[in-house]
Order: C-alpha cells, then sequence, then structure tokens
C-alpha cells in the first residue's frame, strides 16, 4: 500500500513562493479546527457536569455543536489537501511514472477545480440567503449566516489551493524529472515511516538492526 503526502519544500521559484505561502495560511486555519475541536470537547465535558450535578445545562448546547462541527471540519480542507490528506485511489497511479502520471493527476485535479468551483458558487449563495433572511438555528435562534459563510469561505481556500497543486501539475506534466513542488508525492509505507520518524528527530541509521544502504 502507498500514501501520498507532500509538505512544503524550500525553494522552488515562484510556485515554491506561492505553495509555502498558502501553507501557512492552511495551518493557521487547520490551528484554530483543532483548537476549536478541542474546546468543544471542553464543552461538552461542561454540558455534562452541569447537567448532572447543577442541573444548569448550557444553553443551545446541541446548536453550538451541530454549526461548530460544521464549520471547524471545512477550516482543515486545503490544509488536508495540501498534505494528501483526502481519501486518494491509488491502485492505478501508485504504478505510474513520468508523464503518465501527472496526466492521471491532471485528470483529478481538474475534476477538483470543477466540484469545488461549483459548491463554492452555491455556497455563497446559500451563505448570502441566510444573511438577508435572517436564517437562525431552530432551538437557541443562533445565526447561521456566519458558519455558512466560513464554509464557503474553506471552499474558496480549498480550490486556490487545487489551482497551486495545478500549476505544480503542469510544471511536472512538462518536466517529469524535475523536483514535485505543491503536489502530492506518492511514496511507500517504509518511505512514510522514515519521514514520520525523521521528523520527530528519530535516527533511524542508528536504530539496532537498521542498514543505512536502504535509507534514502
Amino acid at each position: 500500500m502507498e500514501h501520498a503526502v507532500a509538505g512544503p519544500r524550500p525553494g522552488g521559484g515562484a510556485l515554491g513562493a506561492v505553495d509555502r505561502a498558502m501553507h501557512a495560511v492552511e495551518t493557521f486555519t487547520a490551528l484554530i479546527s483543532g483548537l476549536g475541536i478541542f474546546g468543544l470537547m471542553l464543552i461538552g465535558v461542561a454540558q455534562i457536569f452541569g447537567r448532572k450535578l447543577f442541573n444548569a445545562p448550557i444553553f443551545g448546547y446541541i446548536d453550538i455543536v451541530e454549526i461548530a462541527l460544521s464549520v471547524l471540519v471545512f477550516l482543515g480542507l486545503a490544509y488536508t489537501e495540501r498534505l494528501g490528506g483526502h481519501i486518494r485511489m491509488e491502485l492505478i497511479v501508485s504504478n505510474l511514472r513520468g508523464r503518465w502520471l501527472w496526466s492521471f493527476e491532471l485528470v483529478g485535479v481538474l475534476l477538483g477545480l470543477f466540484i469545488v468551483g461549483v459548491l463554492v458558487v452555491y455556497s455563497w449563495d446559500h451563505a448570502m440567503r441566510a444573511y438577508w433572511s435572517g436564517d437562525s438555528s431552530i432551538d437557541a435562534q443562533f445565526l447561521l449566516w456566519p458558519s455558512k459563510l466560513i464554509v464557503s469561505l474553506s471552499l474558496a481556500m480549498l480550490f486556490l489551493r487545487l489551482l497551486v497543486s495545478l500549476w505544480g501539475t503542469l510544471r511536472l506534466l512538462i518536466d517529469p524529472s524535475a523536483v514535485p513542488i505543491a503536489v502530492p508525492e506518492v511514496i511507500d509505507v517504509e518511505e512514510q515511516a522514515l519521514r514520520d520518524a525523521a521528523s520527530i528527530g528519530i535516527d533511524v541509521d542508528a536504530a539496532p538492526g537498521r542498514n543505512p544502504s536502504r535509507s534514502g
């Protein structure tokens, strides 16, 4: 089994600079998403203890969770796409090399751009309808347009990420020998494990039984 991974590389000219700038924004939104999920956990604990011990549940708890979850999930879309973390069918592409590989990747990016572009338009229209109509949650009457607007903006960020991926894919389609930048890189399980170990400071070459000649 092989996996697609990617991270910002140094250099790379204009493409590398755009990739790193986008990744910084994506990392920030992913951090907000992670902190938000942690905050939801704390709210859940407070809800349980407040209801059981003091008979004082948090007002609008269900609405808060429903609204927050939709926002927090979408905030991490572009970040996950940059890392190649979305579910991918790699049975065919994992066996391809050179222009064949990047041709298949190009088709996937173009399809993604079309689908996400449609979602951006309709989610924006939906957010604007919610704003002008004063749409609110059923129970606590929280306004829904801010969360719907964040969903639309998150999809727009994903669209921009796919545009950067399109740039990187076309670059590799023209020159397959170039260093991959701003695109998911398909690697096997062993290579992924080595990179994960190196990222946390583990010297895999010094591990017992490790053959240094196999390290890349």
